[in-house]
């Protein structure tokens, strides 16, 4: 593990000042720009793997949504560790403990490491096992083989580059974050047409452009701190050997863990579900879901630009400038996704049948899944925001009920839809779990608004 660089013994003060004293109408979008277009860039090659392998057949396009269970597993430890060191690091960072917050990030790194060689090295191991684990129908079964293959080889680079990214996002250095994910994501797109088709390689081809342009991305962010351009120092000699460290990381990383976590096994209820309706019903919900993926990016992606600004602030006790971020940013998203719901519900027949032309099948009931989405979609500042916040503010537990709430409901209402109500209740889920989260999500921040902020402006 390399020694990235020494910092400087005390924190640039006009980076400090920046983050305290700057408006926040115009602090959190200066930080969420750059944020909002590397989450667009990630969940847009994400869903062009969707889109170029559609183009195989249908039960490719299937195999592409089977193993987002698998890459959704790999994220969520990756954005454990990332989240969990950044949170920490960006709350000492405000104290002006630069010492602490190097421990923390050294450690987080090296944990990154560890972690994603052992799970590449079990993956290989179990992977066809996983497969049918994860909702592999025989037609299907082939295709995520072959896929998932390289998609576990990547997984130490995935999880070490959730948790460089994370250092410097929380460090609000969002502009390098987004360059490193943003160039992996741009020569993702442009190698996956040229792996799968000029090479001959099919599925493979998707994966194997993924895993290559994960390391570009990788290379990328680590130079930005060989290049000193990090405020944090991230080396070997700073790596905590206390099971403090490991457990504060992992405490404050878990709500990002059980949220990304939970999205997997909801995946696999979903497959599960779908598959009793043939191949089809797989690959239409799937391409829906890495769709919406590409909407609520935004919304995500400003999200992590307002996180290093609550953690600033709250380490602080700028607890003023706190509040208003919140409602800053819920009240803009929502905005944001009510126009987009609007545009979705009129096109979704148009984006269906960009992914499977021919497939009379996949475009009606990707239609109506769509559709059903774009209904709840402007609830979901609430539901992204109300997690992040606490999160931010390291009341874990709070955040971890939320992470798990919409699709810890998903899981047990597709199985209750589907059995009450066949493929028109596997389409309405979604939309079904997302008004219920809304409610718990909305309740929960407006009472511990109430409760430690008092009830002015609430």
């Amino acid at each position: 593990m390399p020694h990235f660089h020494q910092s400087h013994p005390r924190e640039p003060v006009d980076q400090r000042q920046k983050m305290l004293e700057t408006p926040i109408d115009r602090l959190i979008p200066s930080l969420a720009v750059p944020t909002i277009v590397s989450m667009l860039v990630t969940s847009i090659y994400n869903m062009a793997d969707t889109y170029f392998v559609s183009q195989l057949n249908t039960s490719a396009s299937g195999a592409v949504g089977v193993v987002f269970s698998l890459m959704a597993i790999i994220q969520a430890v990756g954005f454990t560790v990332g989240m969990g060191t950044g949170s920490i690091a960006s709350r000492l960072l405000g104290q002006d403990k630069r010492g602490e917050a190097n421990i923390y990030a050294s450690t987080g790194v090296v944990a990154a490491l560890v972690v994603g060689l052992l799970m590449a090295g079990a993956g290989l191991a179990f992977r066809g096992q996983l497969m049918w684990l994860l909702g592999s129908t025989p037609t299907i079964y082939p295709y995520a083989l072959d896929y998932a293959f390289y998609i576990i080889l990547g997984a130490p680079v995935m999880i070490l580059s959730f948790t460089l990214n994370n250092l410097l996002r929380w460090q609000g250095k969002a502009n390098l974050s987004v360059f490193g994910l943003a160039t992996g994501g741009i020569l993702n797109i442009i190698l996956d047409p040229i792996f799968i088709y000029g090479f001959g390689m099919g599925i493979s081809g998707a994966g194997a452009a993924t895993l290559l342009s994960q390391c570009v991305s990788l290379t990328i962010l680590a130079a930005f701190f060989l290049l000193k351009k990090s405020d944090l120092r991230v080396s070997l000699l700073c790596v905590s050997r206390s099971p403090r460290t490991y457990l504060a990381i992992l405490k404050q990383g878990m709500p990002s863990f059980f949220r990304q976590g939970v999205l997997s096994v909801s995946t696999m209820a979903l497959n599960y579900n779908a598959k009793l309706y043939g191949d089809a019903a797989v690959a239409a919900l799937s391409i829906v879901t890495k769709v919406f993926m590409v909407i609520q990016s935004i919304v995500i992606g400003f999200g992590q630009g307002f996180q290093p600004v609550l953690g600033y602030n709250y380490g602080a006790k700028r607890l003023d400038r706190v509040k208003e971020a919140v409602w800053f940013s819920i009240r803009t998203c929502t905005v944001i996704l009510t126009v987009g719901a609007v545009i979705g519900f009129v096109l979704a027949p148009h984006i269906i049948t960009l992914f499977r032309r021919d497939d009379a099948v996949v475009i009606a009931i990707g239609t109506r899944a769509f559709r059903y989405q774009c209904f709840t979609l402007p609830l979901g500042a609430v539901l992204v925001f109300a997690n992040m916040f606490f999160q931010s503010l390291g009341k874990s537990w709070r955040a971890v009920i939320l992470a798990i709430c919409r699709q810890g409901l998903y899981i047990p209402m597709v199985y209750f839809m589907t059995s009450q109500f066949g493929l028109a209740g596997l389409e309405r889920t979604q939309a079904s779990a997302d008004l219920l989260a809304f409610l718990l999500s909305a309740g929960v921040i407006v009472h511990y608004f109430k409760m430690e902020f008092g009830r002015e402006e609430i």
